[in-house]
């Protein structure tokens, strides 16, 4: 069984873009626990890292549509 190069590269993208969210993700949790933000702090901290990452999906899925 062959893998093609677009297989191989999608996977790698899926899988790389999860694990850097999810990095990006703890790094967040340690500022805002580091810095003694509080719970409204920290809301702001994931709601603007939560933004970022539904902006990125949806300009995939707008690429793939208009495209």
């Amino acid at each position: 069984m062959q893998i093609s190069e677009e297989v191989v590269a999608t996977l790698g993208m899926q899988i790389g873009l999860t694990g850097l969210i999810l990095y990006m993700s703890f790094i967040v949790y340690d500022l805002a626990k580091e810095s003694k933000a509080g719970k409204y702090g920290t809301i702001v901290l994931f709601g603007t890292l939560g933004l970022g990452v539904f902006g990125f999906v949806l300009k995939t899925i707008l690429t793939e549509i208009l495209v």
